[in-house]
């Protein structure tokens, strides 16, 4: 069984209120369930986790060594000019998936960027919930 931590950045807590349109109007904890019920049968075990604030979510990675077999990552913001988590990522060599719900590649410019992106194994954007079981079935297949 692979344990797989399920990473929310910033202002991803508040999914469901904030701009509808681009983030559809589940909550957090919808897509939780989601991806919960559509990864059932795939042998993992989930951490669902979520900060607004850099350090935690950077002590969160830290955390997962040697306890974790995959991270998937929405860093939200932090994304785009956080080399902290990117080096927390680097530094405990475990496999990560960044995913937006969004296509940040399509939103504004400075979206186009992310300093994460070269740290992890991948990048899922804009499938909206249904981009984190893909990287948890990324990460299953990763870690065989």
């Amino acid at each position: 069984m692979k344990k797989i931590l399920v990473m929310n950045g910033p202002n991803l807590n508040m999914l469901g209120i904030r701009e509808k349109g681009i983030y559809g109007v589940k909550t957090l904890n919808e897509i939780n369930s989601f991806i919960a019920e559509q990864t059932k049968n795939m042998e993992v075990e989930l951490e669902f986790f979520q900060s607004n604030h850099e350090g935690v979510l950077i002590d969160k990675i830290h955390d997962a060594y040697g306890d974790k077999d995959g991270i998937v990552l929405n860093a939200g913001a932090y994304t785009h000019y956080s080399y902290a988590i990117r080096d927390a990522i680097s530094s405990v060599s475990i496999p990560c998936v960044e995913v937006h719900l969004s296509d940040i590649h399509v939103r504004e410019a400075f979206r186009h960027i992310s300093v994460i992106s070269d740290v992890c194994v991948a990048q899922i954007c804009g499938k909206g919930e249904q981009g984190y079981v893909d990287a948890i079935a990324l990460l299953t297949e990763e870690r065989k």
